[in-house]
């Protein structure tokens, strides 16, 4: 049960703290003991609302103390929590809060126009609750609204948790980038916990009771890579930043609360780096930084190690697998290497941690070696990678094998690294040509803050690549292709270069290649 963790927590580690920077504004603080005891409230309330087992619950909300509650409240009561990602498009929106069969909506103040925008579209809501007290409640034109504080004082702290099968479902989120609807993935109560203790481990993101966690990634971003149950179940002081994002806010909060480890995506990352070489700040409590959700490029990682002295840890995983799927930490025979040494394998997305498995095959489902140089579809199957998607049929093949969409290679030393998505993946004159690759030895050169590569239909090669690049500096196209040169071969570099003031992005923080080729549908290239 997941509300065996908030018990856990409250028994044996009452005081650690729960810091929040609030959508009204201060800072929150208070511990794993109140937390507790709001969480059985919010469980009791849930009834007055008409929400019994199985009901599906959907939050419009930022990482904070009230979100955090939702997580155990909802969950531990036998209802399932759906955490809708409110930089979806409304239409998408409107569309997974309708098929997850959302009955109850609870939402920050900051979503409240998007959902007055969205209300007649929304077939099966009953009750809206904003999550505010009665002093910060707004107008609105939303029906059967509820004050989140007094909805929980309507409710009692002498709840009794329900136990009942652990197969439950506990959770869903829904994916996003696809290019239909966005699908729901569903977790049950046991693959939650197994994925949050073996998340735990030295060789996972190893969390224990003397960190302080910056949690980053958005709750709504597959249950926060499920730090939201790992923090509590190791009794780690966790600091959850609210709707501030930015490089200046994060730093506040990482040097205040005297963080230890941090947990986004690149594009987080990127802002705080600005911010520090701006400032001139430092992270004197830093220890490690975990980057996921797209590939981590290695000018960045040399960033944190060699400026700041905070280990990375690059992650892979996606929404149906829970989503950690693999970790890099490196082999005795490779700490053992020198830094320069070590890189190429840092660079890649790591080994697989307990409980999940992976492998890369060919078109023809065969297996291919881990020699580091074949690369082949990845495939995932294990206690928390998804069988199939809500309201639809099985994702899996009859051994259980879940097709992630990624290109692959691994390595003799079990380390996989992500060469496209098999969407993304460019063919050029029968070979293939990563853009994750491009992409990262182009924000590589100093002048260059973000990058994307698309393929571009040729004459001649079948398809070429097009980098499409947003300028930190002065360069031309010339200077950034002859830097390009030295790091890959001749036959990759791209037959032409886009420069733009900013890149489009998906609801995750990814780069939003689709809408990249919608907007370069008609490009030819000069020698095409």
């Amino acid at each position: 049960m997941i509300s065996s963790i908030i018990e856990f927590a409250e028994r044996w580690y009452p005081d650690v703290e729960v810091v929040s920077r609030s959508t009204e504004g201060p800072i929150h603080r208070y511990t794993y003991k109140e937390m507790g005891v709001r969480a059985r409230k919010l469980a009791s309330g849930l009834s007055t609302l008409g929400i019994t087992a199985g009901d599906r619950v959907g939050t419009l909300a930022w990482n904070g103390y009230r979100h955090l509650e939702l997580y155990y409240g909802v969950s531990g009561s036998g209802a399932v929590l759906h955490t809708v990602n409110p930089r979806l498009f409304a239409e998408q929106m409107a569309y997974v809060i309708n098929h997850a069969g959302d009955q109850v909506i609870f939402t920050d103040l900051t979503f409240i126009p998007l959902l007055e925008g969205l209300k007649d579209k929304l077939s099966n809501i009953k009750h809206f609750v904003i999550m505010t007290d009665r002093e910060h409640m707004p107008e609105t034109s939303l029906k059967n609204v509820h004050c989140y504080e007094e909805l929980l004082e309507s409710g009692t702290e002498n709840y009794q948790w329900p136990e009942f099968d652990e197969n439950a479902p506990s959770s869903m989120c829904y994916t996003s980038g696809t290019t239909g609807n966005p699908k729901g993935v569903v977790y049950s109560h046991r693959s939650t916990l197994i994925h949050a203790m073996a998340s735990s481990v030295p060789n996972g993101l190893n969390i224990g009771g003397l960190d302080s966690i910056l949690l980053v990634v958005p709750q709504f971003h597959v249950n926060a890579w499920g730090v939201s149950y790992a923090a509590l179940m190791n009794g780690c002081k966790l600091v959850l930043p609210g709707p501030a994002m930015d490089g200046k806010s994060i730093h506040e909060l990482l040097d205040r609360e005297k963080c230890t480890l941090s947990l986004a995506v690149p594009t987080i990352w990127m802002m705080l780096t600005g911010y520090l070489r701006e400032s001139g700040k430092t992270l004197p409590y830093m220890k490690r930084v975990v980057i996921g959700g797209s590939a981590v490029p290695e000018a960045m990682i040399r960033s944190f190690e060699q400026d700041y002295d905070v280990k990375v840890i690059h992650a892979w995983g996606m929404t149906e697998t829970s989503p950690l799927g693999t970790l890099n930490f490196l082999m005795p025979h490779l700490q053992e290497l020198d830094y320069e040494a070590q890189m190429p394998t840092k660079i890649k997305q790591g080994k697989a941690i307990f409980g999940v498995d992976i492998r890369i095959v060919d078109d023809e489902n065969k297996l291919l070696p881990h020699d580091g140089v074949a690369f082949g579809k990845l495939q995932a199957r294990g206690h928390w990678v998804t069988s199939g998607y809500h309201g639809e049929e099985s994702a899996i093949d009859a051994e259980g094998w879940f097709d992630t969409g990624d290109v692959a290679t691994i390595d003799k030393d079990g380390y996989m690294m992500i060469t496209d998505r098999t969407k993304d993946v460019i063919k050029s004159g029968g070979e293939w040509i990563s853009s994750i690759e491009l992409e990262n030895v182009a924000v590589g050169h100093p002048s260059i803050t973000e990058a994307a590569v698309i393929a571009i239909a040729h004459p001649k090669w079948d398809e070429r690549p097009l980098l499409i690049a947003v300028k930190a500096g002065p360069i031309e196209k010339d200077e950034l292709l002859d830097y390009m040169s030295k790091h890959i071969a001749k036959w990759q570099l791209p037959n032409d270069i886009m420069f733009v003031e900013e890149l489009p992005h998906g609801a995750t923080g990814k780069l939003n290649k689709l809408k990249l080729r919608d907007d370069y549908s008609d490009y030819k290239f000069p020698d095409a």
